[in-house]
Order: structure tokens, then sequence, then C-alpha cells
């Protein structure tokens, strides 16, 4: 049988159901669903080993908003979107007023499926320093330090290594990680956004797994932020099929160079920047209280 791939814990989830061939009760994980700010919000926590087993994730809270919306272009998508987004991201953090935070782009900026996480640290409001050197003007912001870690082929230097250094140096209550991810689904390239309590592997979504950001490995809370761009190639082809009625995908099929194959739209460019965007002004939301959307588009400007 085909193990289709995902960095979802949504879709881990439906894949499960699927498997199982029958509305059971999945023991060790529970699951809801809500709306916020008019999008719907998916919310599955893995409770205990056997949950772990099953969705084949870390225990903790996985948050999936569907931004769909936002790709069409309805009337205030993308405030409503990054306030979405800020509400569901303070949640998770906790964080006491004035704590510092590191936000950290992973991924290549020099591939645009894997671009989504530097994007996001651009648009992020940077105040670290403006608070420890002109603190008259902005002592009331919370410390901000990003960074846009790179990736080893072209740094020679591991992004976890890094984010390891600067954390250590600088101290921040929290790591906020953003970073590409793979889906099952087509649909849900560049619509959906998944927030997530359990730190992150940079490289997972194309299959290229570095060492881990979490909690056990830097020392502090580790938030990811992870948007899916590609799709398996193996994955998209067996889903088809089977829409199709051809039944089920011979794995052999596609052993070789075709079973590396990972496909994105034509338009990931535009998709990209649009989801890097998004997320960095939730960011800016969650972590800088009081301020609108307008305010961070003139903070950045």
């Amino acid at each position: 049988m085909l193990k289709r791939r995902t960095d979802l814990a949504l879709e881990a989830r439906e894949l499960w159901s699927e498997s199982a061939e029958a509305e059971t009760e999945l023991e060790g994980v529970r699951a809801r669903e809500e709306e916020r700010e008019g999008y719907p919000v998916t919310r599955v926590e893995i409770l205990n080993e056997a949950g772990v087993q099953a969705l084949g994730k870390p225990q903790g809270t996985y948050i999936t908003l569907d931004l769909s919306a936002l790709a069409r272009r309805e009337e205030d998508a993308f405030p409503r979107a990054a306030r979405a987004l800020a509400g569901e991201l303070s949640g998770l953090l906790k964080l006491p007023q004035g704590a510092p935070a590191l936000v950290v782009g992973l991924g290549n900026r020099a591939i645009t499926p894997d671009a989504v996480g530097p994007g996001a640290a651009d648009h992020t409001m940077v105040t670290r320093h403006l608070v420890e050197q002109v603190p008259e003007h902005f002592g009331a912001f919370r410390p901000v330090a990003a960074l846009a870690a790179g990736v080893l082929g072209t740094t020679g230097v591991e992004s976890g290594e890094l984010v390891r250094a600067v954390t250590e140096r600088i101290h921040p209550a929290c790591v906020i990680a953003v970073d590409a991810l793979a889906s099952r689904s087509l649909k849900r390239v560049c619509t959906a956004v998944q927030l997530a309590d359990t730190g992150i592997v940079p490289g997972s979504g194309v299959g290229n797994h570095r060492a881990a950001l979490n909690r056990e490995t830097l020392g502090v809370p580790v938030i990811a932020i992870g948007v899916p761009t590609v799709v398996d190639g193996a994955t998209l082809a067996a889903d088809i099929l089977e829409e199709a009625g051809k039944g089920e995908l011979d794995p052999a099929a596609l052993a070789g160079e075709g079973g590396s194959l990972m496909v994105t739209p034509r338009d990931i460019d535009q998709r990209v920047s649009d989801m890097a965007k998004v997320i960095g002004f939730g960011i800016n939301l969650a972590l800088q209280s009081g301020l609108t959307v307008e305010d961070v588009e003139l903070f950045l400007s």
C-alpha cells in the first residue's frame, strides 16, 4: 500500500480515517472545528503515545487555518487572515508582556516553493535593537529579532546550528519558526497554514530532514508555522486515480526517479508572496499587542 505523504496533522487524521474505512474514534487524538474571522479552523490535539503512533507526529497541538478566501481575493480577506492567524498564534505563545521573541524564516530564497520562511521574516517587525537603543520611543514594543537562516547548501552551516547559536546569544522567551511543508492535496497548497507547539524539522516538506528545532534542542518553546507549497508526486497520482475510480496505485509503479517528484502550482511565486506576507503580519499582531494591520503596514514601510 502506498504511504501518502503529508506534513499536516489534519491530513494525517484524514488518512487514518480513510484507512480505517469507518468513522471510528481515533484513540489519543482529539479534533474539533471552529471559525475565526470567517476562516475555518481545525484543531487537532495529539494527547498520548497512541495518538503519536496513529498519526506519526509528536504529541502536541496542531491548528490548521483554511485561508482559501485569501486566494480568491475576497473582501477584507488579508486583514481578516492576519488577525485570525494572530489570534491562534497568541493562544499558543502565552508570552508575558515584554518577553523577547525570535522569528526564524527557514528555507531557500532561491527556490520559490521553499521561500515562504525567509519571506515571512522580511515582513516581521524587528524591534529588539530599537527597544534597547531608543526606549523613549519604542519601550512599549516587545523586543523581536528575526533571522533568515538559509540552508546548508548556501551557508555551509546547518540552520539548526545557526538558530541554536542565536538563541543562546540573545535568550528569547520563545522561537517562532516558519517553513514550507508538503500536502497530500493540491487544494491546500498555499491556502492552509498549520501552527504547532511541537517545533519543526527544517526541510521535512521536501524529504530533506535536518536537525529538529524544538524545546529540547533550543531550550525554549518553539512554535512552528508551516505552509504547504508542494505535493508529493506519488501521493497526488494515487489520489487522482482513486478519485477517478481506478483503484489503489501500485507503489512499484512509482519506484525510481518518479518517486522523488514534487508538484507545485504555476503561480507559486504570487501564492508564496501572499502567504509570507499574511504570516509575517499575523506574527506581528500576535507579538505586538494593540497594533492593527494598518499600524504594521506603516511600521514596515
